[in-house]
């Protein structure tokens, strides 16, 4: 005699039944369907979010080059074209591990404007001050833009003489101005210091062209 059971109006079900539920599955085939089903959705969530991080990576890391390289481009430009201010002022007014001061005709209008490329806590500055008055000074307000953030390295600019070969040491801190004639320029940036990618490092180097003496 098959197996009975009373249901809840006293009626007898029989046991085969319940191991039936929609479409004929059993219980167990049912729940092992959904443990595979989660199963999936859990791998596809884990591949999805590996896939955005890695994109997240590659988006930093190509923000913290084009950011990098940007900055170097304008400092290249501006720094080579180093020379005396529009007051008489010496080329170069300030030379340290960490900010340089110079005059350079950005706008190529025949005014010298004071440039001034400074590290203020993390981030790398540039700092801009037009010839004013007559005789022409540097007395207005200077204008100042944030060029590239998380700098991580203490030392950005190192100093040549024009004996420089190549693996010349830099010139000795207090670097005498008058005998500088190329500049070493390195950042290290991490736009995102909790994760990755790791920090970029740019380099390069620029010769002040109307000091060149070397000839």
């Amino acid at each position: 005699m098959k197996n009975k059971f009373k249901n809840k109006n006293g009626g007898f079900i029989h046991q085969n039944f319940l191991k039936k539920i929609s479409g004929g599955f059993t219980i167990i085939e049912t729940l092992l369907g959904i443990a595979i089903f989660v199963l999936i959705l859990g791998v596809l969530a884990s591949f999805s979010k590996s896939i955005w991080t890695s994109n997240s990576f590659v988006i930093t890391e190509m923000e913290g080059a084009n950011v990098g390289r940007a900055a170097l481009k304008t400092m290249v430009a501006e720094i080579r074209t180093a020379s005396s201010g529009s007051n008489g002022a010496y080329a170069l007014s300030v030379a340290t591990s960490t900010s340089v001061t110079f005059y350079s005709d950005i706008y190529d209008n025949g005014l010298k404007e004071k440039i001034r490329y400074f590290l203020t806590g993390t981030t790398l500055q540039r700092g801009m001050t037009k010839p004013t008055g007559s005789p022409l000074g540097y007395t207005g307000s200077e204008v100042i833009t944030n060029l590239v953030p998380n700098v991580t390295n203490a030392s950005i600019f190192s100093y040549y003489d024009k004996n420089y070969d190549g693996t010349t040491a830099a010139l000795p801190t207090p670097v005498d101005i008058a005998s500088v004639r190329l500049i070493k320029i390195t950042l290290t940036t991490d736009l995102n210091p909790i994760q990755a990618p790791s920090p970029i490092t740019f380099s390069t180097q620029v010769m002040l062209r109307n000091l060149k003496d070397n000839l």
